[in-house]
């Protein structure tokens, strides 16, 4: 079988921590792939460049954590649903005011709506004002401008708050993601090669197992397969002599029947003959 070696031992040898007997094995794979020697090349090139890379500082991406509260479309909230309620209020009332006949009088700081006519006022008044459409709209317009000052402001004050608890939240994410980072930069070079060396043993380990188990599994197939054989072939022989038996009795009736037939046709012959040499005499 050939020898191929896998990537724990090709960076091992980049490294140059091969035992002689290994080195030789995968230098001797090497000269006769040339293909593979180029690859190797390759990636000795980008070893040597990423070893003139200077070290730099890895800042922790940013972490968004969902926040407890879910988010509400603009429509959904309610001082949006307050003030379309508002609305259509006046839109509902001015609609109405202007089949009903509705009349709006302001007489001395009051304000006076009426339905289906003109009111008949108790006192003279003094002065009577009357509210145009451009007006009412004026003061919806009004409304509207107070209540977007305020869901503004509201938007405003949750927006910060949001912010607010996104930067603690990536300020205390970050610290975590630091000291972890400079624990695994604590492990040792002599660490990480015994964790090298036992993934090789493993490796080597399961592939011993591999090799064993296949070959015992090949081996029981092998034997069924050979019994297999042997019963067809007692089948086959059983059932060509139980034909070749059929075939001699077959043969055997039909000479004795035609032995049957022989003689009594001779039988009858013979018979023939003697009455017509009867019938010469007389």
């Amino acid at each position: 079988m050939s020898y191929k070696p896998d990537e724990a031992t090709i960076a091992s040898y980049l490294y140059g921590e091969l035992d002689p007997k290994e080195l030789d094995k995968v230098n001797e794979y090497f000269f006769t792939n040339p293909e593979e020697l180029k690859k190797l090349e390759e990636l000795r090139d980008i070893r040597t460049i990423l070893q003139k890379v200077e070290d730099e500082e890895v800042i922790a991406p940013p972490i968004f954590l969902d926040d407890k509260t879910p988010f509400k479309p603009f429509w959904n909230s309610v001082y949006f649903k307050t003030v379309m309620s508002i609305a259509a209020s006046l839109l509902l009332i001015m609609v109405a005011g202007k089949f009903l006949g509705t009349e709006v009088n302001v007489n001395d700081g009051e304000l006076k709506i009426s339905f289906g006519g003109k009111a008949t006022p108790t006192t003279k008044p003094i002065q009577e004002q009357v509210l145009t459409p451009s007006q009412v709209q004026a003061m919806i317009n009004s409304s509207l401008e107070k209540n977007n000052e305020v869901i503004s402001a509201s938007w405003t004050n949750s927006q910060q708050k949001l912010n607010e608890a996104v930067k603690n939240n990536l300020a205390v994410n970050s610290k975590k993601i630091d000291d972890l980072m400079k624990t695994t930069s604590k492990a040792s070079e002599e660490q990480v090669r015994m964790f090298v060396a036992s993934l090789q043993n493993d490796n080597l380990k399961l592939m011993k197992d591999y090799l064993q188990l296949s070959s015992t599994e090949q081996k029981k197939y092998v034997e069924n397969l050979l019994v297999d054989f042997s019963k067809y072939l007692q089948e086959q022989r059983n059932q060509d002599l139980k034909l070749f038996q059929t075939r001699v009795n077959s043969i055997e009736k039909n000479t004795d029947l035609f032995k049957q037939e022989t003689e009594q046709i001779i039988t009858s012959l013979i018979s023939n003959s003697s009455v017509v040499k009867k019938q010469n005499s007389y």
